[in-house]
């Protein structure tokens, strides 16, 4: 599960400090307090699960001695400083040197919500992607992310493995939710980069003189971080949600691009995440721009293309879940197996795992099912419509694999203890794990 982000609120007026925390707590947001920054920099390190807003005047060390200390500890940090009335010098200060924004006094409390609505949302954001860059820090990890046998995922292996080989810029498009981030870090993992610098900037979580600055900078010699075009030189350097990138900002990229030569000094890994109905990413890039990215080109597909991954999925995640909550995992029905396959999944594998945890939450209970968690999702909040029609037969075959997989996961690949749970004789157990690629050493 996501970590909970928090709020280190810092601020030597007692009065000012708990004003904040308190109209941060009723929005929802974890606080936490701290009189001087000298106490909060004992609390922040570089894994801060969280986000900070500080006053820039204050006794001891001052605001901007603190952001700068915050900056070289973990530049992906997002600071909001509090600056005093007409003290634009001092917040464009603030924001040379790294703060994500800042709030002039007197401020408007819904702004301040705003700005920690978004500054959370790009942290949570870094520290997703260092967990996955953890993971993928071996190529190894990458079959085990990228889980399915069906023929679009085995082609999505198969265009990971290729193309992290090559050494050109590339473009990942695909659904919202299918995973294009996991793809960009699996590029990176399995090629000739794996051991360089992996550099991720979302362009919709910044305003665009900001982005321009963390993207391109300029930089002057007092500053500790560097613009992430520099910062991931040698390496890779993703931009998600590329499409937000103003038409000014396209064009400084691809002068960077054409700049750089070839083979590139760094490489460019543009994901693009298209919302509007009937829009492409082809429509969101100039043309010059486009073209230099989609040479090399993943497009991340659908979960509802992917057949029975879809169960193989659930129950892997209801598996993790369940262990989480410390509760058994639902069964699931030849119905629910079935109903699972038919789902459109307008969220892909990001709905598919809000889906699996409600799934064991209300197991847990003895209460609710599958069909009413899809006929209820937020995420589609419309009753569920099914695709077309399978063949029984592809049904069948899917439900009998996942329950033999349930099974041998279950008893740690014990085929006595599968032949009495499901009444089968050995020979027809082998055979159907033979029909559908299962093998006994992957229990072990």
């Amino acid at each position: 599960m996501t970590q909970a982000m928090k709020i280190a609120i810092v601020d030597d007026e007692q009065d000012m400090r708990q004003s904040i925390s308190q109209w941060l707590a009723l929005s929802g947001y974890d606080t936490e307090t701290f009189a001087s920054a000298e106490d909060a920099l004992k609390v922040l390190g570089p894994e801060y699960p969280g986000i900070v807003i500080s006053d820039i005047k204050m006794p001891g060390m001052d605001g901007m001695q603190f952001l700068k200390k915050l900056m070289g500890n973990d530049s992906a940090l997002p600071v909001i400083m509090i600056t005093g009335h007409g003290d634009v010098p001092m917040a464009v200060e603030a924001m040379r040197v790294g703060a994500f924004d800042f709030l002039e006094k007197p401020f408007n409390p819904d702004r301040m919500s705003e700005l920690a609505k978004r500054a959370t949302g790009a942290r949570r954001l870094t520290m997703d992607n260092r967990v996955l860059r953890r993971e993928l820090s071996d190529g190894g990890q990458l079959m085990k992310k990228l889980i399915g046998q069906s023929p679009v995922m085995e082609r999505l292996r198969e265009d990971i493995l290729d193309l992290g080989q090559a050494d050109g810029h590339v473009l990942i498009d695909g659904e919202t939710g299918t995973g294009k981030t996991l793809v960009a870090h699996a590029l990176h993992a399995v090629g000739s980069r794996a051991g360089k610098k992996f550099v991720l900037v979302s362009c919709s979580a910044w305003e665009e003189e900001a982005l321009a600055k963390r993207l391109f900078g300029p930089m002057l010699p007092e500053d500790t971080a560097l613009p992430a075009i520099e910062e991931a030189r040698g390496g890779t350097l993703v931009l998600e949600d590329i499409e937000a990138l103003s038409e000014s900002l396209q064009a400084r990229l691809l002068s960077v691009i054409n700049e750089q030569g070839t083979p590139a000094e760094t490489r460019i890994v543009g994901i693009c995440n298209m919302q509007e109905a009937g829009k492409t990413c082809e429509d969101a890039l100039r043309p010059d721009l486009y073209y230099r990215l989609a040479a090399l080109k993943i497009t991340v597909p659908p979960l509802r293309q992917r057949g029975e991954d879809i169960l193989t999925l659930f129950t892997r995640l209801s598996d993790q879940f369940a262990d989480e909550y410390g509760c058994e995992a639902p069964k699931v029905s030849a119905q629910e197996a079935a109903q699972l396959l038919q789902a459109p999944w307008p969220g892909n594998v990001r709905q598919l795992i809000n889906i699996a945890e409600r799934a064991v939450l209300q197991a847990r209970r003895g209460t609710g099912s599958i069909a009413s968690l899809l006929m209820n999702d937020h995420e589609e909040m419309q009753p569920v419509m099914t695709t077309e029609g399978k063949p029984l037969k592809e049904y069948v075959e899917a439900f009998e694999r996942m329950l033999i997989d349930n099974t041998m996961r279950r008893h740690k690949g014990s085929i006595a203890s599968v032949m009495d749970e499901l009444c089968l004789p050995r020979r027809t157990l082998n055979e159907k794990m033979a029909k559908y690629g299962l093998q006994r050493s992957d229990y072990l």
